[in-house]
């Protein structure tokens, strides 16, 4: 199926969500239009369905293969990976002192889910380098900024991320890898990691890996890791490549999904690594990197969610079966004629649309934590943008597996056969509330760092925001405007409930909290996902009142009502589960399992 991305849909985000007004007022944005900013969607669109979306499929058949010597992806991956470098995608959104663009991370972010949407598994590896260069952005060296940033933002070389190692998982308290020093200013790490994503390939010039590792006679647990740059091979005083450095493949996966995308275990054998940071404090600069990925990965769910819902509703346009239950004819009838289909694919369009806009508005408050001015509006932004990230990542995807799943319903029978390309959406999709954090972590730092750090000022401060959009809800003269403020009420208050319960129940049991931490996470995200489309309502309301683009404007105002009606109301039933459901379960799982 031919895969068009839905620019017009990113751009009004992008105008209307992102704070744009007010970031293009702070001088790193003062040259940056919406004209321009647009107009590199398009192109980025154009690319992607041109040459990356047709290699999708057929990647996904094919997959990434190891030869004992060699990491071989698909036919035409490396020759698409040329053009992409070529073209200069991969430097959007980071620093033009380092041959990046310096765009709005919520253009960067509409180009990511484009990318993503067309080809998840070659996605993968930008996706990944955009981490590294925003670690090495916080804590390198002006050597080691100098060394590598220009070659990861031109994307000539890739980045990745080494945490996780067989014994450890998530628990990065657990890790073995060490580093020991050389006293040259190097270090020698050894260690195993696994589930690199392109841990190792060919159609970069160089790999730059991030690696956690022990230093000998580090304190024990996560305060004693460091973090080290490890590149795949050497580079030179004078910036060449030279030799190839002591990390070698032992083997990559075989997955349910993201097939074509080669997910490394990596041995490192004494390898040349430079410490980045300072010791002892490698997991603060991961992080970093962790909520840059975080961030992206939400932003896959989106994509994978607006590419099964385009399949779905192309098949459900051509697919005749079945009259209609109206008897409104005696013959069979295009599927998207049934009220059951329409709302599935209503549902997926809701989702979709909704995560987009949750995207857009986080990435503003990312810029504005990075530049505001004012250090009160800095500071204020650094909380709500932190507080979003872990509601990108873990509702998106989340939602994204049933938006995927949907897709399939839609297509019956035909969509559990693979050559339809529905089921490949659902498997693709099936990893992303896994890596970068499964979802009960990102539920975990939601409770842990995002609310009770604070005493839940920051989800109390979004709170006064979505009731001052209910405002401008309730002040318009649209029906749609007013039921969504009346459902959004609602739901903000079955939030604050929930904000209640967790800062002050916590003290006492915090094991019935983290009972109800990923339904938190679901509320949350259901609501500022609601929250944005009401303000996208709002903004589509002033457009259509000045004439524009009528049917564009009908169907955001359509698509935020039903959200509100038919997937915000979930808010009350998530609220009840969290603050009287926790015991119970608690109680029945001591029972039963």
């Amino acid at each position: 199926m031919i895969f068009a991305a839905p620019v017009k849909d990113m751009v009004f985000a992008i105008e209307h969500l992102s704070g744009w007004a007010e970031l293009t007022q702070l001088p790193e944005f003062a040259d940056v239009e919406l004209e321009t900013s647009g107009a590199i969607v398009e192109e980025c669109a154009r690319f992607a369905s041109e040459v990356l979306a047709p290699l999708n499929a057929s990647g996904d058949r094919a997959s990434s293969r190891f030869d004992g010597e060699r990491v071989h992806l698909p036919e035409g991956f490396a020759a698409a990976y040329a053009q992409f470098v070529d073209t200069g995608w991969q430097s959007l959104q980071h620093p033009v002192e380092y041959g990046g663009q310096g765009l709005p991370r919520a253009v960067g972010a509409a180009c990511g889910e484009i990318f993503n949407a067309a080809n998840m598994s070659f996605a993968l590896c930008p996706l990944l380098t955009d981490g590294a260069i925003d670690a090495l952005l916080t804590a390198g060296t002006d050597a080691q900024k100098d060394t590598y940033l220009p070659n990861l933002v031109s994307g000539r070389w890739s980045g990745t991320m080494n945490l996780t190692e067989p014994q450890a998982g998530s628990d990065l308290a657990l890790l073995r890898t060490r580093a020991e020093p050389r006293g040259d200013g190097t270090y020698a790490v050894t260690g195993t990691k696994i589930f690199i994503t392109y841990g190792d390939h060919e159609q970069s010039e160089n790999i730059v890996h991030l690696v956690l590792a022990r230093i000998p006679g580090a304190p024990a647990g996560v305060k004693g890791i460091s973090l080290f740059v490890v590149p795949k091979i050497l580079v030179d005083e004078d910036g060449t490549l030279g030799a190839r450095n002591a990390v070698r493949t032992v083997s990559i996966e075989h997955k349910l999904g993201i097939r074509a995308s080669p997910t490394a275990v990596l041995e490192y054998e004494g390898a040349t690594g430079y410490l980045l940071g300072e010791e002892n404090r490698g997991l603060d600069i991961m992080f970093v990197m962790m909520n840059s990925a975080r961030f992206a990965v939400g932003i896959q769910g989106i994509a994978v969610s607006e590419r099964a819902y385009q399949q779905a509703l192309a098949y459900a346009r051509d697919r005749v079966q079945s009259r209609p239950v109206d008897g409104s004819s005696n013959e069979s009838v295009a599927i998207i004629r049934h009220p059951d289909v329409r709302r599935l694919l209503m549902r997926m369009r809701a989702v979709t649309e909704g995560c987009r806009a949750l995207a857009a508005a986080a990435a503003g408050w990312q810029d504005l934590a990075r530049h505001a001015e004012d250090p009160d509006r800095r500071a204020e932004a650094k909380a709500v943008a932190e507080f979003l990230v872990p509601l990108v990542k873990g509702y998106s995807t989340e939602m994204s597996v049933d938006v995927a799943s949907c897709g399939i319903q839609v297509h019956g029978g035909m969509g559990f056969i693979e050559e339809t390309g529905a089921a490949q959406h659902y498997r693709d999709a099936r990893i992303l509330p896994i890596y970068e954090g499964t979802t009960a972590i990102q539920a975990n730092d939601l409770v842990g760092r995002k609310t009770l750090r604070d005493g839940g000022r920051t989800a109390y401060r979004i709170a006064e925001m979505i009731a001052e959009t209910e405002e401008a809800l309730n002040a318009s003269d649209g029906l749609a405007a007013r039921a969504v403020a009346r459902r959004l009420a609602r739901a903000r208050e079955a939030f604050l409930a929930v904000v209640d319960f967790v800062v002050l129940e916590t003290p006492r049991d915090p094991q019935n909290v983290f009972a109800g931490s990923v339904p938190y996470l679901m509320l949350a995200g259901n609501l500022m996902v609601g929250w944005q489309l009401g303000r996208a309502l709002l903004a589509a309301e002033a457009e259509l009142a000045a004439g524009n683009d009528p049917q564009f404007m009908t169907a955001k105002i359509a698509t935020a009502r039903f959200y509100a009606d038919h997937i915000l109301n979930d808010a009350e039933a998530m609220r009840d589960r969290i603050v009287e459901g926790g015991e119970s379960m608690l109680e029945a799982a001591a029972v039963a399992l």
